[in-house]
């Protein structure tokens, strides 16, 4: 019987010392996890629409009657983001996008307004935790083209739509853009035909469009 008493009374010691530590040192919390890595991020796919404004003119206009200047328009579409290997990843896109150009002629003022649809195929470099570089080839297909003239006294607009056969053309494309959060960025990038462009060559020498771009992007998972 004093043996079992014994026992009892060293149990209920041991069970007092360790209600004793809880109280003196806390609960025990749970770990928490740490934090996610940007590499984890990385490795997912995103999708996202953009759209922004665009300023287009030509290079290469090999007349002397005449100079062109810049016209605003808007470019809006769909991209995605798909990881290869870090930092590289594959940035595909599919845009509207308007283009064209100002010109002053001897008979008056002259404006072309052209409608595509954009395909980019970029590599895109993650180059920090907020900033990429992409560059690419991108494939223009174009949709319609609207040319105004004014002499001063008379506006006449001329609207065709892809009339030119295999109209065609391969572009070059370099730009970057920054990771304001998570799900949002800033784009801006520069694109420039890498042959003659037929919606301008009809008008006489080797035209090419260059656009500057800039925009925001949506990305979702």
């Amino acid at each position: 019987m004093k043996k079992t008493l014994f026992l009892v009374a060293i149990c209920l010691l041991v069970a007092g010392s360790v209600s004793a530590q809880g109280y003196y040192y806390g609960p025990r919390h749970a770990r928490r996890p740490p934090p996610r890595s940007q590499y984890d991020d990385f490795y997912k796919v995103r999708v996202g629409v953009t759209g922004g404004l665009s300023i287009a003119n030509t290079v290469n206009a090999y007349n002397e009657n005449y100079s062109t200047g810049a016209i605003t328009g808007f470019n809006a579409g769909l991209f995605m983001d798909i990881p290869l290997i870090y930092p590289l990843s594959f940035a595909p896109e599919v845009l509207y996008s308007q283009k064209g150009y100002a010109a002053v002629t001897p008979d008056g003022d002259f404006t072309q307004r052209s409608n595509y649809i954009d395909v980019p195929l970029l590599a895109k470099f993650h180059l920090s935790p907020t900033f990429n570089f992409l560059i690419g080839p991108q494939v223009s297909f174009p949709v319609s083209t609207t040319n105004s003239y004014n002499t001063g006294f008379v506006v006449t607009d001329e609207h065709y739509y892809n009339t030119y056969g295999n109209g065609t053309i391969l572009d070059g494309v370099v730009g970057v853009s920054f990771d304001l959060s998570r799900d949002v960025e800033l784009r801006a990038r520069y694109t420039i035909d890498l042959q003659q462009n037929p919606q301008n060559a009809s008008y006489g020498g080797d035209y090419r469009n260059q656009v500057w771009q800039i925009g925001l992007g949506f990305k979702f998972e």
